[in-house]
């Protein structure tokens, strides 16, 4: 399986297609398919039936739809540009993303129970 640059809660900027310039949020990475999910980018409207046992509504909702990974670059918090994601290895060994363009390092935020923290 070939490794994306792209990781579940990355800012992305979509970089071609209908949606070109759009920012959001990556909400699911498919895998199988090289494809993103992307807050508020590729929405396609899908007609749903009305379930009456989960007391949900029928009617057209609003869908967002996967786009491929080729299509959108990663966002760098700390230079606010799309950039290229390269990796190097800290003092620890961890292996870590870095921006390209500035060279900062790009964190990802885990939410603990117990404490909170920056994990790389």
């Amino acid at each position: 399986m070939k490794q994306f640059r792209i990781r579940k809660d990355d800012k992305v900027m979509v970089i071609a297609g209908k949606d070109q310039g759009k920012i959001g949020k990556v909400l699911k990475v498919l895998h199988k398919h090289d494809s993103v999910v992307v807050e508020k980018v590729n929405v396609a409207k899908r007609h749903v039936k009305p379930n009456p046992y989960r007391r949900e509504p029928g009617g057209i909702v609003d869908k967002e739809m996967p786009i491929h990974v080729s299509n959108l670059m990663v966002v760098c918090p700390a230079c606010a540009a799309p950039t290229r994601v390269g990796y190097r290895y800290a003092e620890d060994g961890k292996k870590i993303r870095f921006c390209k363009k500035c060279n900062e390092t790009l964190y990802r935020l885990f939410v603990n129970l117990l404490t909170f923290s920056f994990i790389k």
